[in-house]
């Protein structure tokens, strides 16, 4: 009874101080252990495990690196181990999709378990400087967007283009979204006159701010709407005041998803603390924040009442929707009136990883078919092989592309040029873009297209 046991009478892996809170699952050990060693993470549909698919490596398993963390916190393998460069080796080809989170039969989520692994390991061998350039996209943003249009041809020529491959390892294929001089902020406010009143998020934060009623909502201001993408805030924004409600921009610091995505844990903590204070009143009375970028979002969902750890998170979170999750439920609770027209459309939709994990794909597909003359198919396919950054890096972009030829490229290109392709995730639209040539484009955007 005692012989060929996963864990033997003298097993013991002692828990660790963390960053997330795994309460849920005693520590971090107990997270790992999770892990029951069945291999569904090795199957070849659904989302889980992209680097699996296209490797074939146990050790690009969730199972694989399951076992490497639990051999290495019970010390079957030598000290240091945890920040080792060979764990290391093992988590880096990990997406963070989350798609095991929600398809393991045991709901072990490895991308949690790296985000905590990234923290420990820099902490011993350092940050690199891509990873502290990625974690703060928002910054650079930023300046991207005032220097535009000169930051784009900065990047663009074959100078700017030499350097990113040299000093960030971006592989050369991949182009970096442009940055536009007119931020969706800038447009929000010039809506309003010449001197707009400020908004309930200003420089002052929210304090005691009284919302003006139950018809507002607040949009999320994420890095990419704000500095790359502003035509999907304006599709948001045609949406949410169509349905005959008071949008609210929001003024919030990066979501922090960028540096949790890098293990970098206490910048990404810093910033959810900011965004929780900043949203709490609104979140307390009722006043729903809408996002349109799943990654962004769903930070708030997931991460941060982890990251934080106190009932406002919670209050946050709960009150935190995507735009088409929040469409329909207006929609079921009879108070959506929406005047979209008979514009036909065919519409392919790819959902993003977070999105599958998180909340599935029912709500944007009932959201597109709003639209009376869409024809609406979703895409049967996995990860799309970009994760972020992941699929910029040089060693990491011929790994990204394989992801995308499992089921997601041959699947578009299977369509007839007039099919639009929506997809929620920007950087699941770039992969769409470099792997079929063909342009996608935000949920938002495509539902808006049909309004009378």
């Amino acid at each position: 009874m005692d012989q060929n046991l996963r864990y033997g009478a003298d097993y013991s892996a002692p828990g660790m101080p963390t960053k997330l809170d795994f309460s849920i699952d005693t520590d971090f050990a107990g997270a790992v252990e999770m892990c029951n060693g069945m291999g569904a993470c090795r199957q070849h549909v659904g989302t889980m495990c992209p680097s699996y698919v296209a490797t074939r490596d146990e050790e690009h398993s969730t199972r694989g690196r399951a076992n490497l963390l639990r051999a290495a916190l019970s010390g079957k393998l030598p000290e240091g181990t945890m920040t080792s460069k060979r764990l290391w080796e093992a988590m880096d080809l990990c997406l963070e999709c989350k798609g095991c989170k929600s398809e393991c039969e045991s709901g072990v989520d490895m991308a949690k378990l790296k985000y905590e692994f990234l923290d420990q390991y820099h902490r011993a061998n350092g940050v690199p400087l891509r990873n502290r350039v990625f974690a703060n996209i928002n910054r650079l943003s930023v300046w991207g967007s005032r220097m535009a249009p000169l930051s784009n041809l900065m990047v663009s020529n074959p100078v700017g283009k030499m350097l990113s491959q040299m000093v960030l390892g971006i592989h050369p294929k991949r182009k970096p979204p442009k940055f536009v001089r007119q931020t969706f902020t800038k447009w929000f406010k010039s809506r309003q006159g010449p001197n707009p009143p400020e908004s309930p998020f200003s420089k002052g934060g929210l304090g005691t701010a009284t919302v003006v009623g139950t018809d507002t909502v607040v949009l999320l201001n994420d890095t990419y709407m704000n500095y790359n993408y502003p035509e999907i805030g304006k599709a948001a924004v045609a949406l949410l005041e169509a349905a005959g409600l008071k949008v609210v921009l929001s003024d919030t610091k990066c979501c922090g998803r960028p540096m949790i995505s890098k293990g970098l844990m206490d910048d990404a903590t810093a910033n959810a603390v900011s965004n929780i204070d900043q949203l709490y009143a609104y979140a307390e009375q009722g006043i729903p924040v809408i996002g349109c970028e799943p990654s962004c979002l769903l930070t708030f969902k997931d991460e941060y009442p982890q990251l934080v750890r106190d009932e406002r998170a919670n209050k946050v979170a709960e009150n935190s929707y995507m735009i088409d999750e929040f469409l329909m439920k207006l929609q079921e609770g009879g108070k959506l009136e929406l005047a979209l027209g008979k514009l036909e459309k065919k519409v392919l939709f790819q959902a993003h990883c977070h999105q599958k994990a998180e909340m599935g794909t029912a709500t944007s597909m009932a959201a597109l078919r709003l639209a009376p003359g869409y024809q609406v198919e979703l895409i049967n396919a996995g990860c799309c092989g970009m994760a972020g950054s992941f699929g910029y890096e040089k060693e990491h972009y011929d790994l990204s592309m394989k992801i995308g030829e499992e089921a997601l490229f041959p699947a578009i290109r299977a369509k007839d040029e007039d099919w639009e392709v929506a997809v929620m995730g920007v950087s699941c639209r770039q992969q769409v873009e470099d792997g079929t040539g063909r342009r996608a484009r935000h949920l938002a955007e495509v539902l808006a297209d049909a309004l009378e």
